[in-house]
């Protein structure tokens, strides 16, 4: 899934869930849950650290979405800036300890690298993870239905 679905479906959380505890745990959770789906990511074991700028991008559009609806929306009745901030974190915690474990050599990770590459539909390197439209349908649907969910929360 790109960052801004996790983003999108992680401020969801964040307004819907008013214990951190339970926050954290759900936005982890839904992050592997959103990973299982199909889909193609544009960082791959082939990429290099060059090509990061698309993670950079992927994140200020989904931050921008997030900020763009508050802003023209507000805030919905009980939820707060912590609470979502916290999920958005939490949301794209597996795909930034991916990052810490792949270029900045944080072996300890290992373990959590790969059983969260393990819960992809398609192996890394397969033609169905590639980042084409026909390979994120299921990404595109989770963000639009999360956009939505979000606009009416």
């Amino acid at each position: 899934m790109t960052l801004a679905t996790h983003i999108i479906t992680g401020a969801l959380i964040g307004i819907k869930i008013k214990n951190p505890f339970y926050i954290v745990v759900v936005s982890v959770a839904v992050h592997f849950f959103l990973d299982i789906l199909p889909h193609g990511d544009y960082v791959n074991k082939k990429s290099t650290l060059r090509e990061w700028w698309k993670n950079a991008l992927d994140f200020s559009l989904g931050i921008a979405i997030i900020l763009l609806v508050f802003l023209f929306r507000g805030l919905p009745e009980g939820a707060t800036i912590s609470n979502i901030t916290l999920a958005i974190i939490f949301s794209l915690l597996p795909d930034f300890t991916h990052f810490l474990y792949r270029y900045l050599n944080m072996s300890f990770l290992r373990p959590i690298k790969n059983f969260h590459e393990g819960l992809h539909y398609y192996p890394n390197t397969s033609p169905e993870r590639e980042f084409r439209l026909k390979n994120n349908l299921w990404d595109i649907f989770i963000s639009f239905v999360s956009f939505l969910i979000l606009i009416l929360a």
